[in-house]
């Protein structure tokens, strides 16, 4: 039997941290809880999380300094905010950060429940996929999320990047609209736009095309989607 998925919740909010706990192990998860930044970190570095909710506003480091703290760190647990505020600019803040999905208190218990249950069928479908990528003089692991591109030049992945990356793998040389790889790497309620693929794209053609303004690999299929070419055909022509 599968171990139960491990949770952090971390919440200056003493007593919503401990029913958001109670509510997570009532669903069959393992749960610690921190009511800090800085012993949120602690606890992080003392043990592997499969999910951490976060707050945001929090006392001794806020939500988006520790998740930010904790990328730059290699951690790529997968983060879900919690916060009472709930514009575009701060959903925006929490993406850069390195967050995975964005709930504005207060909530219905239900629904984060079923963001929680999301992000880790997300995670495990990501999990579940071979460790490695291969591709004309790169190389990707998915699982460190490091990767070394043609010129010998390394570089860590972000996790959206990794499972972009990943999303395009599995269905190399088909067609995978940006609506689907949105759904799989963001789930049902996604705040980015499908500009914000666009922009992954180029990133990753910087990293990994030998001629980025002609990708032979990341191909853009106008008003569509993308398809993931590993190893074309270097006699022929290669679409934008």
């Amino acid at each position: 039997m599968k171990p139960a998925a491990h949770i952090l919740v971390v919440d200056d909010e003493a007593h919503l941290a401990a029913g958001i706990a109670e509510n997570l192990e009532a669903e069959g998860y393992r749960v610690d809880m921190a009511h800090d930044g800085r012993s949120g970190l602690e606890k992080v570095h003392a043990d592997r999380y499969d999910l951490i909710v976060l707050d945001v506003m929090m006392p001794n480091m806020d939500g988006l300094e520790l998740c930010a703290q904790l990328r730059r760190e290699g951690v790529q647990s997968p983060v879900l905010f919690l916060t009472v505020k709930g514009d575009a600019e701060d959903r925006v803040r929490g993406f850069e950060a390195g967050g995975d999905d964005y709930l504005t208190k207060p909530f219905h218990l239900r629904e984060l429940l079923l963001r929680v249950a999301a992000i880790l069928r997300r995670s495990s479908w990501y999990q579940a996929t071979s460790s490695a990528l291969i591709f004309g003089g790169n190389t990707i692991d998915f699982q460190t999320y490091e990767a070394r591109s043609w010129d010998g030049s390394t570089h860590a992945l972000t996790h959206k990047e990794a499972m972009i990356l990943k999303a395009l793998a599995d269905r190399a040389g088909s067609i995978v609209t940006r609506e689907e790889i949105l759904d799989r790497v963001w789930g049902y309620e996604v705040f980015p736009s499908t500009r914000t693929i666009d922009n992954f794209i180029v990133r990753l053609r910087k990293r990994f095309e030998r001629t980025p303004e002609a990708p032979a690999h990341f191909h853009t299929v106008r008003g569509v989607g993308y398809r993931f070419t590993p190893e074309p055909a270097s006699t022929e022509p290669q679409p934008s």
